[in-house]
């Protein structure tokens, strides 16, 4: 059994969702990258360009499932890039949907609306 499904969410698409319980502090999902140059970058298409992100001086391409975690204004968990993790901020349920806040992350070009219906959105994301 996976610690982490991808399914229909209610925030955007597909989103990860916990298939267990995690406590705080605890890794929720390791990254598998591809490292990409900056040619392959700006020759992906715009829908993939949404699954990257600016780390150490390079391209990354997000693979499944973290590229599916949505984004929220009140986050379960935080992206350590370094280690190539997001580690649970707060205790998750099992079924509930992991979420970051995308503005932690460098993803180039970042504007985009927020859908994640928390009391606190900010409805406009942007790393501009």
């Amino acid at each position: 059994m996976s610690d982490i499904v991808v399914k229909e969410s209610k925030i955007h698409g597909k989103g990860v969702f916990a298939n267990r319980d995690f406590e705080k502090g605890e890794i929720v999902i390791r990254y598998k990258l591809k490292q990409l140059t900056r040619k392959e970058f700006e020759d992906l298409p715009k829908s993939e360009k949404h699954f990257t992100s600016f780390q150490e001086g390079k391209y990354w391409l997000f693979s499944t499932p973290e590229r599916y975690v949505n984004h929220s204004c009140e986050p379960n968990v935080n992206p350590n890039f370094k280690e190539k993790h997001d580690f649970a901020i707060k205790d998750i349920k099992k079924g509930e949907e992991i979420v970051t806040d995308y503005t932690k992350d460098d993803v180039p070009g970042l504007n985009m609306g927020c859908n994640c219906g928390s009391k606190n959105c900010k409805r406009i994301i942007t790393n501009n």
